[in-house]
């Protein structure tokens, strides 16, 4: 009987540690990892404009720029026939140089890696004034494109690495709430003392490194938990599927409408192109930029993504056009769009801080290098607590 009333039962926080404790373990350095590149890529715009200032902009403006077609043609002279241009970026901004992508993905995927099932990938600037190519970047090989595809799926294959990046955010969200309410104190009293640090000359480093692991670990939890589920946004489409429900209030997903060229064999195609891209200027003319693709086939269809505001993507427009004559098909405007639509669209921004401008990207720098300290911390606990039993075990003996 009093072997019994000696054994104290274990509680609900008792498994609540124990879950906390070994899911941190088994997703502690994935975590790491995905925080580390989440700091680096948060501001990358601005380091990548502050690297290419020459490239980004013209020499001079004058007054009246090339057709963007001729732009396109000539640009792909310079490039040759193995670098294909698959799209171009016209900005509003007369300072502004014309970009163009080309990209092409491995023919065979033969490889779980990332940089394997890539042919090519590059960005070129390109002076609207006079036709002449600025400057010629690899991304596959850029720095912070390498940091994107560790963050997005550990460099290697979407399919294969996004589903692991996926569930360790899940395990991660678990983790902030398992520690919350760990964290949390049983009276006013207690929590008074838990929000601020309260060290001493005498408090020893394992003291100061608990409360760094649960003090941070609170004020960053809710900002790390939204950039956490944004992140699953794209990991799953099941998680998609239940924010565009829950912002749409419908099952039904969007009706996009697919547009179709009428052939016409005989065609000014670059001069539909042109008019294309002016009638998305007049249309747009306070948007920042205009992305547009050519068609792929000989039905397909010009399309324009319109961005309106620069650094920012949550506030779009698409269009499309006819090919052949760059008469105006559709055009789906951001304010058409249903609530649930516009929280995906709005995703990106969110995930790093852009939508509420450079003091949001602040944030999300703080709660990503914050929450990178959070396994090591956590590590440095579990493991000072495993040498401390080791070690009153061995003086018992």
């Amino acid at each position: 009987m009093s072997k019994q009333k000696g054994k104290k039962k274990k509680g609900f926080k008792h498994w609540v540690g124990k879950a906390h404790l070994w899911l941190g373990l088994a997703s502690g350095l994935i975590v790491l990892l995905l925080s580390v590149t989440g700091c680096i890529y948060v501001f990358s715009q601005e380091i990548n404009g502050a690297i290419r200032k020459d490239e980004i902009y013209v020499p001079k403006v004058k007054e009246t720029r090339l057709p963007v077609s001729k732009l396109w043609n000539e640009t792909q002279k310079t490039l040759g026939d193995s670098i294909i241009i698959n799209r171009v970026d016209v900005f509003n901004n007369p300072e502004k140089s014309v970009r163009f992508f080309c990209y092409k993905g491995a023919t065979e995927k033969n490889s779980v890696f990332y940089f394997r099932n890539i042919d090519y990938y590059y960005t070129v600037y390109t002076d609207p004034y006079t036709g002449k190519v600025l400057g010629i970047y690899d991304e596959k090989k850029d720095f912070f494109n390498i940091i994107k595809m560790l963050h997005w799926s550990l460099l290697l294959e979407t399919e294969i690495g996004q589903p692991v990046v996926g569930w360790a955010t899940f395990i991660f969200v678990i983790m902030l709430i398992t520690g919350i309410i760990l964290w949390w104190p049983k009276n006013k009293a207690a929590r008074k003392q838990r929000f601020k640090f309260q060290w001493k000359d005498s408090t020893q480093w394992r003291r100061k490194n608990y409360d760094i692991h649960n003090i941070l670990g609170f004020y960053i939890s809710t900002i790390a938990a939204i950039i956490a589920f944004t992140g699953m946004v794209w990991a799953f489409t099941w998680f998609q599927a239940i924010v565009y429900v829950a912002g749409s209030q419908s099952l039904t997903p969007p009706e996009v409408k697919r547009e179709q060229s009428v052939f016409l064999e005989k065609s000014d195609k670059d001069a539909a192109f042109d008019t294309a891209i002016q009638t998305s200027m007049e249309r747009h003319s306070t948007a920042d930029a205009f992305g547009v693709s050519k068609a792929a086939d000989s039905t397909g269809v010009i399309s324009a993504y319109i961005q309106q505001h620069e650094g920012t993507y949550y506030v779009n427009h698409q269009l499309q056009f006819d090919q052949y004559t760059g008469r105006l098909l559709n055009e789906r405007l951001h304010d058409e769009k249903n609530f649930g639509e516009k929280l995906i669209t709005a995703n990106y921004d969110i995930h790093v801080g852009a939508i509420l401008g450079i003091p949001g990207k602040i944030i999300a720098f703080i709660a990503s290098f914050i929450s990178g300290l959070l396994p090591i911390t956590g590590f440095l606990i579990w493991w000072g607590r495993k040498n401390k039993k080791a070690k009153h075990a061995k003086a018992k003996k």
